[in-house]
């Protein structure tokens, strides 16, 4: 019986998530026995059009990223998103904020009327997928969870809880107690809380877990009745409401993160 035939592609991004994929060395000859890959730049100068499953990077930022999408998904048994920039938009979404026309000459000045660009967005905004990885770059285990899942014709449903559960799982002491802003509270566990395991805080680019409460986060680091550890943190970095918006929009920006649009939860 023939093995499944994959294939990677990357649009708007930094190709840092297959790149990952290529560190799972040993693993990755384990998942080699299982699968054949025919098409992938970054690890093999062969390429073929004919794939089962599709491992697709990037944002899509160009209209000639729309048609090759298409023609990705209409090849391919099983698409799968690669990575924050593929599954949320990420950092190429930030320039959605100005006009395109504008963006292209705030970037590239006069040269800019060369460039064919687009509102970013994640790949599930133009095809459909059917599994999406998070991460910038991707997590190697939810990498290897996915293929797994895919090879035995299972669902695969991402984590959907903090990444506190996860710090609290490692037992690592909480990134506010140290005086630091850290996202995990509300942003999509799943990484193993690879940053505040190692003394960093999450800067959220697994992206906003579905019930994540951003106004509520924004309040916490703002208002004067926090509690005690809140307040340290508070009186520490002087964080203005506009400034912990921006931060959490760095990795959210599909669709568009409008706190004046989001209902008001004081639970």
């Amino acid at each position: 019986m023939r093995k499944p035939q994959i294939a990677f592609f990357d649009f708007a991004c930094c190709e840092g998530c297959q790149l990952t994929v290529l560190q799972l060395e040993e693993q990755l000859l384990d998942v080699l026995e299982h699968v054949d890959v025919v098409t992938w730049r970054e690890a093999m100068t062969e390429e073929s059009s004919d794939y089962d499953i599709a491992f697709c990077e990037g944002s899509i930022a160009r209209n000639e990223d729309i048609g090759r999408i298409e023609r990705i998904r209409d090849q391919a048994k099983v698409l799968v998103t690669l990575g924050s920039c593929a599954s949320i938009g990420c950092h190429n979404a930030l320039k959605n904020k100005w006009e395109m026309e504008e963006m292209l000459d705030l970037v590239y000045g006069e040269e800019g009327k060369h460039f064919d660009t687009v509102p970013a967005r994640p790949i599930s905004a133009v095809v459909d997928v059917d599994y999406q990885t998070y991460g910038c770059p991707v997590s190697i285990g939810e990498f290897v969870e996915v293929v797994k899942h895919i090879l035995t014709g299972q669902q695969y449903d991402p984590p959907n809880q903090p990444v506190c559960v996860e710090c609290k799982l490692a037992d690592n002491q909480c990134v506010y107690e140290k005086g630091e802003v850290c996202l995990g509270p509300i942003t999509r566990c799943g990484c193993g809380a690879i940053c505040t395991t190692y003394g960093e805080a999450c800067q959220g680019c697994r992206g906003m877990m579905a019930s994540a409460n951003p106004r509520a986060a924004l309040r916490a680091l703002t208002r004067g009745d926090a509690n005690p550890i809140m307040r340290k943190v508070i009186e520490a970095h002087g964080l203005t409401e506009q400034e912990i918006f921006e931060k959490i929009r760095v990795y959210n920006n599909w669709p568009q993160l409008d706190f004046e649009e989001l209902p008001v939860n004081d639970d």
